[in-house]
């Protein structure tokens, strides 16, 4: 078959999707179940692959994908997808993923100190000491940006090199690194001037 004939045979059916996407949008804007219903079975068994990939885990990654969907039906009449339908969702999935990964690294984060806290036993003055170091740190941490807390507790936390953490996040070494060194020097920012406070008195 003539390339120009394959060519036009495949910006007909790339045409094709993209209108029934837009119908399908305006469908689900209007508030639409069936449209909503019907993406959902489009598009939930590779949203759920993207999520798996990322996090290894298959209840967190259904538990990924279902939030993606419920948010994608919250904010229906105010959605706007300037690419792809499936582009959008994957999108949407990887943001949730980093999401999660935040969640469970303040969770992690509070365990720590509750542990450490119950092994040890302080003088009441050294308690008081101890919980408001741990909760300033805490607060230091929360203050990075997101993907750079993410990079510090999957290095810090998880143990992982830069390479593993530039495929687990699907970014670049370079990305880390550069990360990882804004997160330390936040943080050693934030512990200089909070041990100077401490012991000025």
């Amino acid at each position: 078959m003539p390339n120009y004939i394959t060519n036009n045979a495949d910006a007909l059916v790339s045409t094709k999707q993209e209108n029934s996407e837009q119908e399908l949008l305006l469908q689900l804007r209007e508030g639409n179940e069936k449209a909503f219903t019907e993406i959902y079975y489009l598009y939930w068994k590779l949203m759920f692959y993207v999520a798996s990939n990322k996090l290894n885990n298959p209840h967190d990654a259904e538990e990924v994908v279902q939030e993606v969907f419920a948010d994608l039906w919250r904010r229906r009449a105010a959605v706007r997808v300037d690419v792809s339908l499936k582009a959008f969702l994957a999108a949407a999935v990887k943001f949730q993923v980093y999401a999660l990964m935040a969640r469970r690294y303040r969770e992690s984060e509070k365990k720590a100190q509750l542990e450490v806290v119950q092994q040890t036993t302080p003088s009441p003055d050294e308690q008081l000491q101890l919980k408001f170091l741990y909760e300033q740190f805490y607060d230091l941490t929360q203050q990075l940006p997101e993907k750079c807390r993410l990079v510090y507790r999957l290095s810090r936390e998880e143990g992982l090199t830069n390479k593993e953490i530039a495929g687990h996040l699907d970014i670049s070494e370079k990305t880390v690194e550069s990360q990882m060194t804004k997160a330390l020097k936040k943080l050693r920012g934030g512990l200089k001037l909070l041990f100077t406070q401490l012991f000025s008195f």
